[in-house]
């Protein structure tokens, strides 16, 4: 493996500078993230390739071997971003969000429940359907004026949703194929259901005041239960290949990607019963684009190594995730080992809803509701989600305690290093 030749400003490499100057750049020009992001995508590739190299080589050809590392990921979360953009406006025209006012509480508690909603989706759905999902329910619920801070919410719902299911976030799934046992990261839970709380009360409460929920719904509303059955064939496709492909062949899942591949076959093959509303893919593909620039500029980041496995490292990889792709965090988490793996699922899940580009599902999200995309109305209006990050990550380290857990792969176990130690050092006695 090459070793990239680094060029240091002080002590921070220089690809770490340009990555903040993008992102800075995306804080402070909101209305033109997408060319943000491809200019800074740009200005880092020609570093790359003219100057340090990649891990893979150096040049074009060191490139090239990246991509061929990263592709498959790329691949699947831009199939994910386009498909379930027309499986939310499914929802929508199924007319269920219009007929939801009438089942939902007709006070803050409504929007509270909604979030709820979301996060039980998003135990067993993609985050990004969930909170695409959410979104189109609130938009109707509220009539159009959702709040920003409610928004993110929706994708905080969603992202704790899936922390502690193997099947409802791409980094769990990743733990599960690296042979993290699925009970490993059902802890995560204990964070994200009191994070679910101390985050969606405020947002709902700001919801109400904004745009109180419409009781009453529109009348003599007839439910598509066809289109319905289109959007539940679309997502049983994604959750079963999910699954099957993980069992059984996850030793293709680096280079098949299946669960794209499988959305966009379930939306085709119902092409015939129900036709989806291809007006919606210029401004998906435009989203779709921003989010894969800035996880393609991450991946390229020199993160060779995380400090030692701890709580606090943990922590922080949750702030980390807010700006810095997740997945490549949790790779690196992985090969290091000695996580506690519900805490580290919780941090790199729940952590990138405190900022609206943090995670998928708050780019998917803010495709349909642009106002949303401003860091700074992000972080004024949803103030709530960083809060709640922290207080969940607190309750859940005083009531479980780090507790290092094998993983197992090919039936043999790979302890992780110096377990013992990392036990008696981080045990709630001390």
């Amino acid at each position: 493996m090459y070793t990239p030749n680094l060029v240091f400003v002080g002590s921070i490499p220089l690809d770490f500078i340009l990555f903040a100057l993008t992102l800075l750049g995306i804080a402070l020009f909101h209305k033109y993230t997408l060319q943000v992001a491809l200019t800074g995508l740009a200005v880092t590739l020609v570093y790359k390739i003219a100057i340090t190299g990649f891990k893979t080589g150096v040049g074009v050809a060191g490139f090239a071997g990246h991509l061929g590392h990263e592709w498959v990921m790329l691949a699947n979360l831009f199939a994910l971003l386009l498909g379930f953009s027309l499986l939310s406006k499914h929802f929508e025209d199924s007319h269920v969000p219009d007929v939801l006012p009438r089942v939902l509480p007709d006070d803050w508690k409504g929007g509270f429940v909604l979030l709820v909603m979301v996060f039980v989706l998003s135990s067993f759905l993609d985050n990004i359907a969930a909170a695409l999902i959410g979104g189109t329910m609130a938009h109707a619920v509220f009539r159009g004026k959702v709040h920003v801070g409610y928004l993110a919410a929706i994708v905080a719902a969603s992202n704790a949703g899936g922390s502690g299911s193997v099947v409802g976030d791409t980094t769990t799934t990743m733990m599960w194929i690296d042979g993290v046992r699925p009970v490993d990261v059902l802890s995560a839970y204990v964070a994200a259901g009191v994070a679910l709380v101390v985050c969606g009360i405020p947002a709902a409460l700001q919801q109400q005041k904004y745009s109180p929920i419409y009781k009453q719904g529109k009348r003599h509303v007839a439910v598509d239960w066809t289109r319905m059955g289109v959007v539940f064939f679309i997502l049983a496709t994604a959750v079963i290949v999910n699954i099957v492909t993980n069992l059984h062949y996850a030793h293709l899942t680096d280079h098949i990607p299946f669960i794209g591949i499988a959305v966009w076959a379930a939306i085709l093959v119902c092409v015939p019963i129900r036709k989806p509303d291809w007006t919606l893919m210029p401004g998906a593909l435009r989203g779709s684009i921003f989010l894969l620039s800035l996880v393609l500029t991450a991946s390229m980041m020199p993160v060779e190594q995380l400090p030692a496995a701890a709580t606090l490292t943990a922590l922080g990889l949750g702030f980390v995730s807010a700006v810095f792709d997740n997945i490549p965090l949790t790779e690196l988490a992985l090969k290091q080992g000695g996580y506690d793996w519900g805490f580290l699922a919780y941090a790199v899940g729940f952590g990138g809803s405190m900022l609206w580009f943090g995670s998928s599902a708050g780019v998917a999200l803010t495709n349909n509701f642009p106002e949303a995309r401003s860091v700074w109305l992000w972080i004024r209006h949803g103030w709530h989600v960083a809060v709640a990050y922290a207080v969940g990550f607190a309750v859940m380290a005083v009531v479980l305690g780090w507790h290092p857990t094998d993983k197992v792969k090919g039936g043999a176990q790979v302890s992780p290093p110096n377990a013992a130690a990392q036990q008696q050092n981080h045990s709630p006695s001390k």
